[in-house]
């Protein structure tokens, strides 16, 4: 096989498979080439993946040591992204009566969605997550895409029991916003103790219905290693439940009567 098509394929498996420990007689076995070649071809691609600000390749020394591909995304790209996504959601026809913002055709887009992941999953690659969980509403496309890079399962806490799901843990939360007592539940099966999770979330207000899934989850006695959402509202602040979060943009100036809104970076930045 020339390097060329080797290296087309060695590249192909390591971004299919993010964050998953690689060793070298594996590639040296599939494409049929000497370690020392195997380890040439690695380098070549890490400083491709670096200078395309894509990532980079975490080698692992030792009997059992291999590559990882760490997926990274360059902050030149990352600001772009993030101030193209503002001006798309300051257009006062997405302003939907009570208060609303409409954000549905921006999680619809599957390229934007990913590169949403890219960034969030880039922010917690070095905290060792295990799993991604977010509750069944507008979040479930970006916690998938995110857990894609992270390549990690997707938990999804629920509203009702599904009877499809076994038998489940269900809390009485207070939403932060409107201050009402709901509920939320997940599958006994799902987590096992000690996991490491981050939690993924569309759209943040007060900030009761991720305290409320922080709270389901002290049930499973699992580990809150991240906090993940979209879009935060600046004017709830000071009735704030969560404070250690990470957010992509900001929304302010929120004024209906005059179909006026701003959107900033948020303090993934900082």
């Amino acid at each position: 096989m020339k390097r060329s098509d080797r290296l087309i394929g060695m590249t192909q498996y390591i971004l299919e498979n993010p964050m998953q420990l690689i060793s070298l007689p594996y590639f040296s076995e599939r494409f049929n080439a000497a370690k020392s070649s195997i380890s040439e071809d690695l380098t070549i691609m890490n400083q491709m993946f670096q200078q395309e600000g894509i990532g980079y390749l975490e080698s692992i020394s030792g009997a059992a040591g291999g590559v990882r591909y760490i997926p990274q995304f360059n902050e030149e790209s990352s600001e772009a992204f993030v101030e193209q996504l503002c001006r798309r959601l300051e257009d006062p026809e997405r302003i939907l009566p009570g208060g609303y913002l409409f954000m549905s055709d921006i999680l619809g887009e599957p390229n934007t969605v990913r590169t949403i992941g890219r960034l969030f999953a880039s922010n917690f690659a070095s905290l060792g997550i295990e799993a991604v969980v977010t509750v069944a509403t507008k979040g479930i496309p970006i916690a998938y895409a995110v857990a894609s890079f992270l390549n990690v399962p997707v938990v999804i806490v629920r509203r009702d029991p599904k009877i499809t799901e076994g038998s489940t843990v269900s809390i009485n939360y207070v939403s932060g916003s409107s201050r009402k007592i709901q509920s939320m539940v997940l599958t006994k099966r799902s987590l096992e103790q000690g996991t490491t999770v981050c939690i993924i979330d569309d759209f943040m207000k007060a900030g009761g219905t991720i305290d409320g899934m922080k709270s389901l989850l002290r049930e499973f006695d699992v580990n809150v290693a991240a906090i993940g959402v979209l879009a935060e509202a600046e004017d709830e602040e000071e009735d704030r439940v969560v404070d250690q979060y990470t957010s992509l943009v900001q929304i302010s100036n929120f004024d209906v009567r005059n179909k006026r809104i701003e959107v900033k970076k948020g303090n993934y930045f900082k």
